[in-house]
């Protein structure tokens, strides 16, 4: 699904497959494996992709309109991973739409990012196990269970888990621009 998403995309901008490359600093082969559904991009890859594309992140997970009303069952959720930063997202929400929830995991010292990154939503995080710091503009906000955070996704920001135990949360950002 995605890496025909990225094919289309790359096509549509007349970019060759080596020109992606090297604008991403990620090898032809891999993005050659990436769109023939053939390899797991990393997060990280997948923002370079987007940020080439001039797309946001999640945009490269977009599905065409949907009805109304929009099931998503827990086993058909969209999974992303990166392994550097030990965090995962599951999106909740349909992939379409004005609006993105995202389920978090973020392991024991791991980020969201390896430093503050910006995107154009407001996002609010509301944490429900274990505890998560915001960093927002250089500033820090230690969240536990329960608590929840809102911030313009505008300003540099990132999720860091300083605790001892796996970090669950929920995001919410609109639009939708991972």
């Amino acid at each position: 699904m995605i890496g025909a998403r990225i094919r289309q995309l790359r096509t549509e901008r007349g970019l060759t497959l080596a020109q992606l490359a090297a604008a991403t600093g990620v090898s032809s082969g891999l993005i050659s494996q990436v769109e023939r559904d053939l390899a797991d991009p990393s997060l990280e890859t997948l923002r370079k992709i987007a940020k080439v594309l001039d797309l946001p992140l999640f945009s490269l997970f977009q599905e065409p309109d949907g009805e109304a009303v929009a099931v998503v069952r827990r086993g058909g959720r969209m999974v992303v991973r990166s392994p550097a930063g030990g965090i995962s997202y599951t999106r909740v929400s349909p992939g379409h739409g004005r609006l993105e929830v995202l389920e978090g995991h973020l392991l024991p010292g791991g980020s969201s990012a390896a430093e503050p990154w910006t995107h154009p939503s407001e996002e609010c995080v509301l944490v429900l196990r274990g505890r998560l710091v915001v960093e927002v503009a250089g500033a820090e906000h230690l969240l536990e269970a329960g608590d929840s955070c809102y911030f313009d996704s505008a300003l540099p920001h990132r999720y860091l888990n300083p605790g001892d135990e796996p970090a669950d949360f929920l995001i919410a950002a609109t639009p939708p621009s991972y």
